[in-house]
């Protein structure tokens, strides 16, 4: 990856650095409204770039990350007198991340940007990697580009804001990236409290994990190949979340992961050779530390329709998955057939007591 990734929990400090070296014209922080209020008046106080800075709020949650929100930056950053010269500082979540880089992405063809992420699961995955985007007619990320940050500044410093659905929801994605990795990393993980983690500790966490992404997107930056493995637990995590957003009490994305990665593990049980006994420890895990997503077999074709929009399928008419033939032995382009994942869909439902 291009983009510079700072570790540091003095982050005031390094964002002055990073913007007295890009001199801009003027500086705009886009934040969310709950980071408006728990993490921006600290930041004014203790950065000189964030308290000169122009303020850009939006609303928070995923289901505000769409074209309305989007068009709001735009005309913000035009009202802010924002040129090609301008630097953007998103500052919040993975919904801000997402949504402010691809705002900085498109105006006047791009212009400088840096995240700061406030949540574990913007530090671990939405900041990281260049992929910005928003959410269009239902659908996830459906419309976005790569481009990486000048720079990301990932901190544990902002997570005693956090409640432990939201540090949970952070460390889905960690999981994921442990199981790419290897069976050390992976069990590892399994062993730690992440609602009660010292913040220095989190951090050399958080480091090993995104050095797992960072390593496949430096081989595979436009997922056409490798990059693809990011996607565990996604095809079918995907489609619980935009079913719970549907039924309208959306669950945390980091959840709709863990809950995706115990039904395509169950998948790749079959199609990969994965351990059956690892699926049912994982899945045990998981209901015992996030619950389960409950759903009944007269939602199996809605998530099957929701599935084929996913943007690794290779065609309409299939649905692909990144798969493991176990802990960080990753098996990309397998396709299931409709029945075979309805198959996967009673075997969850089984595992996870339904």
């Amino acid at each position: 990856m291009a983009q510079k990734l700072i570790y540091t929990n003095h982050v005031a400090q390094e964002l002055d650095r990073l913007v007295e070296a890009i001199a801009p014209s003027n500086i705009v922080v886009i934040v969310d409204s709950n980071t408006k209020s728990f993490v921006l008046p600290r930041m004014q106080a203790e950065s000189e770039a964030i308290a000169k800075a122009s303020v850009i709020e939006v609303a928070p949650g995923d289901a505000n990350k769409n074209l309305e929100s989007l068009s709001s930056i735009w005309k913000q950053m035009q009202e802010a007198g924002c040129n090609r010269l301008s630097l953007v500082i998103n500052l919040g979540g993975g919904m801000v991340t997402d949504m402010g880089a691809f705002a900085a992405s498109t105006f006047k063809r791009g212009v400088k940007f840096i995240n700061v992420p406030t949540t574990l699961l913007a530090a671990v995955d939405a900041s990281v990697g260049g992929k910005t985007g928003i959410n269009y007619n239902g659908l996830k990320n459906e419309i976005g580009v790569f481009n990486e940050a000048d720079a990301v500044i990932i901190s544990s410093t902002f997570f005693n804001t956090l409640n432990d659905q939201e540090k949970l929801s952070g460390y889905g994605e960690m999981i994921k990236h442990a199981l790419l990795s290897s069976k050390e990393e992976y069990e590892s993980l399994l062993k730690h409290d992440v609602t009660n983690i010292d913040p220095d500790k989190m951090l050399e966490l958080i480091k090993s994990s995104v050095a797992v992404k960072e390593k496949i997107v430096t081989e595979d930056p436009r997922e056409k190949g490798l990059r693809k493995a990011l996607n565990l637990g996604h095809t079918v995590g995907h489609a619980f979340e935009e079913l719970s957003i549907e039924r309208k009490s959306p669950i945390p994305h980091g959840y709709a992961v863990v809950f995706g990665i115990v039904c395509e593990l169950i998948l790749a049980s079959k199609k990969a050779g994965f351990p059956n006994a690892e699926v049912t420890r994982f899945a045990s895990y998981i209901k015992d530390t996030y619950g389960v997503f409950p759903f009944t077999c007269k939602e199996y074709d809605r998530l099957i329709a929701l599935m084929h929009h996913d943007k690794k399928n290779k065609n309409s008419d299939e649905i692909n998955f990144s798969l493991l033939e176990a802990p960080g032995t990753i098996v990309l382009d397998c396709v299931a057939s409709d029945d075979e994942i309805k198959e996967a869909f009673d075997l969850y439902r089984e595992l996870s007591g339904e």
